[in-house]
């Protein structure tokens, strides 16, 4: 199914927390932060938000705050509902719909790897269960996990609901593929060192890291983008890839996070094992990176 609905700039929001428990208040003003910047999709517990180490209820909670923050904005919530066990993904799936989510984000099956036929019906089992759209998430660097392109298209033609896929592979050749063998198909960036080119192929947007702290440029990059001016896309992304490149100088969320707090988005700086903070070194390099560009406060 062609969308409309999902595109253009998203934030893959962090998930803040506050003596080990989630910081509720805060990631309100983050989400209000990125809706006063531009931002068209929150995107509540994805990667970026620590969603394999939050219980259930957690993981709820994530989607209502997003909702409720976004509703009347215009701002749209793709709500990440994946999971390495079907009957899990469906119930996330669910209840995003339920508590009026826009759309659902599920990540590859994790750790169990499934065949191509085992994931196309799992991915079946999911868009079927829900009305609303279903965004694939392809990220093989941390499930262990490859949605083929042939399985990505399957399911395009097959489901009403599923609308393509975020491309987190890091892979121009399997975007470039995708949007020749299916131009309508919403293809989403999810590298943020490659937004432009895969933008300037004919993606429709990108779930953003970066967003986090710099959501103006990143809602600028994809409004250029999507208008047809690449070269002020271009400048953009250019502008933003030593930025993009510090951010996963360790595994994320934790560049983010420490990015966050260094410039005072975040009060606490919390992980949950076994993600921890990184080292001197890298702390020292991420700060004295963002100390290049202009980062709005909340």
């Amino acid at each position: 199914m062609e969308s409309t609905l999902i595109k253009g700039s998203m934030v893959a929001i962090i998930t803040p927390f506050k003596n080990g428990k989630i910081d509720g208040v805060g990631y309100e003003k983050l989400i209000k932060r990125e809706i006063a910047n531009g931002i068209n999709v929150i995107v509540p517990v994805g990667t970026t938000g620590e969603s394999a180490t939050l219980t259930h209820e957690e993981h709820r909670v994530c989607i209502e705050i997003a909702v409720d923050t976004c509703k009347g904005t215009g701002v749209k919530v793709l709500a990440g509902a994946g999971s390495n066990a079907t009957h899990e993904a469906i119930g996330l799936a669910k209840f995003a719909q339920d508590h009026g989510a826009d759309a659902v984000l599920s990540v590859a099956p994790y750790y169990n790897k499934p065949t191509q036929q085992g994931l196309y019906l799992h991915y079946k089992e999911i868009a079927n269960s829900v009305e609303i759209p279903v965004l694939l998430y392809n990220v093989p660097g941390r499930t262990g996990c490859d949605i083929k392109a042939d399985t990505v298209i399957r399911l395009f033609k097959e489901c009403k609901n599923i609308i393509g896929v975020k491309e987190a592979s890091g892979d121009i050749d399997r975007c470039v593929e995708l949007l020749s063998r299916e131009p309508h198909m919403t293809v989403v960036s999810g590298e943020d060192s490659i937004n432009y080119p895969i933008l300037a192929n004919g993606g429709k947007g990108v779930i953003s890291v970066t967003a986090n702290l710099l959501p103006d440029y990143v809602a600028k990059l994809c409004d250029y983008a999507l208008k047809g001016d690449f070269v002020k896309s271009r400048e953009i992304n250019n502008e933003l890839y030593e930025l993009n490149k510090i951010l996963f100088v360790e595994s994320n969320p934790v560049p983010i996070k420490a990015a966050m707090y260094i410039a005072g988005l975040i009060e606490t700086l919390e992980y949950r094992l076994p993600l921890c903070e990184p080292s001197k070194e890298n702390y020292k390099k991420i700060e004295e990176t963002i100390k290049k560009y202009k980062i709005k406060g909340l």
